[in-house]
């Protein structure tokens, strides 16, 4: 089978730090193609993983550019989609087109007489209601999670084989450090991942925490403060960062409250194994999780609110605790201990590794390629 994958032009695959969707991407194409697909992808030149063929529009990732006016925005996405269309027409072999290009891909895909096409949702399906309330007929769709699926409109339910979990190349491998007292919250900065909520527990309980994460792509504390004190800046007025700068700045004292931005790689995997659980006090529906995923492979419990997918990685009492409640979710912090972390690795091996991950594909690339049939 050969397919092209679209990552979109917005990061390479893999990112070299934060990236949610090319990071997926990344985890997805090694065992792809050890099972015998051929992989085109559609990325940022810089792009570095194995594939049999790359094509791009742009030589580097253009995520820079997102907080600008949409006015200056709005070709990036279409040059990169009418390249993809472009490379379809010209050629015949390719047999499946497995899009993660948000909004954009699909609505130029439909429009297309090409080979069949599999969109993966990787969002919150309330950002576009208009779109996704008459999604194209002509498109196969899947979630991420079920609880992503069951909040979609009735046109995208039509479209939707099911849901395939997120994965990740912690599944599969045994990375052990010593574990330490420190709780941790590993994600981008914003209201939605609920940082204030671990900040006011940390205090409340006298456990250290560690922020990890970026906000809009700053890093230090130097660069936030350029950006806050400067109202010439475009990033002045950014949600995220009056959200750092109003509701999280004020617990951090660099002792028991700390953030220190993007961390990556081996630093990145020892400051999560390390800890003494990851917190998850989510302030929306998230669809995907897969800041969950990698604490259950490196052996950490993951405790957060019963929000989205959560529930359905998290098996309460078992591998992590689930609450409804900030003050319960600082009370089952306090139970962390009743958690095996083998029981945590176990889980990410068995139902969230990039073979199982890949598999699942293979296996909804075979109905997209039915259901195209079908409707012929």
């Amino acid at each position: 089978m050969n397919v092209l994958i679209n990552a979109g032009p917005w990061l390479p695959v893999p990112p070299s730090g934060y990236g949610g969707i090319e990071n997926i991407v990344a985890t997805l194409i090694p065992p792809l193609r050890e099972r015998g697909v051929r992989v085109v992808l559609a990325a940022a030149g810089t792009s570095s993983i194995e594939v049999d063929e790359l094509i791009s529009v742009f030589d580097e990732g253009q995520f820079s550019h997102l907080q600008k006016p949409y006015n200056q925005v709005m070709g990036i996405a279409h040059a990169h989609q009418a390249k993809v269309v472009a490379e379809l027409r010209r050629r015949d072999d390719i047999d499946l087109v497995h899009d993660h290009l948000e909004v954009v891909g699909p609505a130029v895909l439909s429009a297309l007489s090409g080979p069949p096409v599999l969109h993966t949702l990787h969002w919150d399906l309330g950002k576009h209601a208009a779109f996704y309330g008459a999604f194209p007929t002509s498109i196969a769709v899947n979630g991420v999670s079920q609880s992503q699926l069951l909040r979609a409109p009735a046109a995208l339910k039509a479209a939707a084989l099911g849901s395939i979990h997120l994965a990740t190349p912690l599944a599969d491998a045994d990375v052990r450090v010593e574990r330490g007292e420190h709780l941790v919250v590993m994600g981008r900065v914003c209201r939605l991942k609920g940082q204030h909520i671990a900040a006011r527990i940390s205090q409340k309980l006298g456990l250290p925490l560690v922020l990890a994460g970026p906000v809009t792509g700053l890093n230090s504390a130097a660069e936030l403060d350029a950006v806050v004190e400067d109202p010439d800046h475009p990033l002045h007025g950014h949600p995220d960062v009056r959200y750092h700068a109003d509701e999280v700045t004020p617990y951090l004292d660099g002792d028991l409250v700390k953030w220190v931005g993007s961390v990556e790689g081996r630093e990145r995997d020892h400051l999560y194994a390390s800890a003494r659980a990851a917190l998850f006090p989510i302030l929306w529906d998230e669809p995907g999780g897969t800041a969950v995923v990698e604490a259950l492979a490196l052996g950490v419990p993951p405790i957060g609110l019963r929000r989205g997918v959560l529930p359905e990685i998290i098996d309460h009492g078992r591998t992590g605790f689930l609450a409804d409640t900030e003050e319960e979710l600082a009370e089952l912090i306090m139970r962390v201990d009743e958690i095996d972390p083998e029981e945590c690795r176990k889980e990410a091996r068995t139902r969230f590794s990039p073979a199982v991950m890949a598999d699942r594909y293979l296996e909804f690339y075979e109905r997209t390629l039915n259901w195209r049939r079908a409707r012929a």
